[in-house]
């Protein structure tokens, strides 16, 4: 399919700058609407079963992303792009009642929105096929998109779910600007250019991920203390490794420090990394020290882990202050 710039309509004129809040934060990533069904065992090849349930839910890192900071009260802006089709407008109209500015989002006429089919058993297991589709095409025309937007903006966030060198753009883009870039790898892809460690303040990958990164399993402190400090020397600023129930580690040239886990009542944990990075960036925006946001993060990833489903999880920002003062974290 083409994608030549005269193939693509925007969703809204380019207005950022002279309408409304300007960025504080940017989330340039996916946008995706999965489709959810529910079966009391998966399909082995050739077979056809009966589901329970069925349900949409709008998710992509980018997009959780997006909302977590607009939750939290951070003016968050998106870029990326969508399907001229149903879940598009869906997908648009579900940031937009999340407070997440979607003027920068192109609408494709070329191809379908980004979708994730999603089967889960009776036990938790599933099978999911994810179909990238718009997202698979964000390019440098939408690079300049978000140029457009960097002059005013703290913090760009991103994502391994667009292609890898639209993502070395944007981030050669932001450090030319001066704007922090939190970079998200996932999902690992198999080689990532050494230039783009180097354009990273804060890489955050959880222990799977992390474990991918450096070539050997992290399973405890120790293991993910030697992990950090490898991805410090491959260039990247500060590297944090998510922990899960362990908890999150946090290195720098500086200095190294854990932040322990809050323990709760967890209900699913689906997009508890991407409430992390909102956490994460909101409190960067607010001034607060790199260990006070990664307080935050972990605040808002446990706070996620306690709610069903994706963007509907976020806090907000009194529930994230009201966790944290109940905790004494604050």
């Amino acid at each position: 399919m083409s994608n030549h710039p005269s193939a693509i309509t925007q969703s809204v004129a380019l207005r950022a700058i002279t309408q409304g809040v300007a960025p504080k934060a940017i989330a340039f990533g996916s946008i995706n609407m999965d489709l959810v069904a529910t079966t009391p065992k998966l399909p082995v090849p050739g077979e056809t079963i009966l589901g329970s349930n069925f349900f949409t839910i709008p998710g992509g890192k980018g997009a959780n992303q997006a909302v977590a900071m607009a939750r939290l009260g951070v003016a968050a802006y998106i870029v990326g792009r969508v399907g001229d089709d149903n879940f598009g407008n869906q997908l648009l109209k579900n940031l937009q009642a999340a407070g997440v500015n979607i003027d920068n989002v192109l609408v494709d006429e070329n191809v379908s929105s980004g979708v994730a089919l999603i089967s889960v058993d009776g036990t938790g297991e599933n099978q999911i096929i994810v179909v990238p589709g718009a997202n698979g095409y964000v390019n440098s025309t939408d690079v300049d998109n978000l140029i457009s937007l960097l002059p005013s903006c703290q913090i760009l966030l991103m994502q391994f779910e667009i292609p890898l060198p639209t993502v070395l753009l944007a981030a050669q883009a932001a450090k030319r600007l001066g704007v922090k870039v939190i970079l998200d790898p996932a999902p690992v892809l198999q080689e990532i250019p050494a230039e783009l460690y180097g354009l990273v303040d804060i890489i955050t990958p959880n222990e799977t991920e992390i474990g991918q990164l450096v070539g050997f399993p992290v399973i405890d402190i120790d293991s993910a203390t030697e992990a950090t400090n490898i991805l410090l020397q491959r260039g990247v600023g500060c590297a944090i490794a998510k922990l899960g129930t362990k908890g999150v580690i946090c290195a720098t040239k500086e200095e190294t420090f854990i932040v322990p886990a809050f323990p709760v009542d967890t209900v699913d944990t689906v997009a508890a990394g991407d409430a992390f990075n909102g956490g994460l960036a909101a409190a960067i925006v607010e001034g607060l020290s790199l260990r006070q946001a990664v307080v935050w993060g972990c605040a808002a990833g446990a706070i996620a882990a306690t709610k069903s489903g994706a963007q509907s999880s976020m806090p907000t920002k009194e529930e994230l202050i009201d966790f944290l003062q109940a905790r004494g974290a604050i």
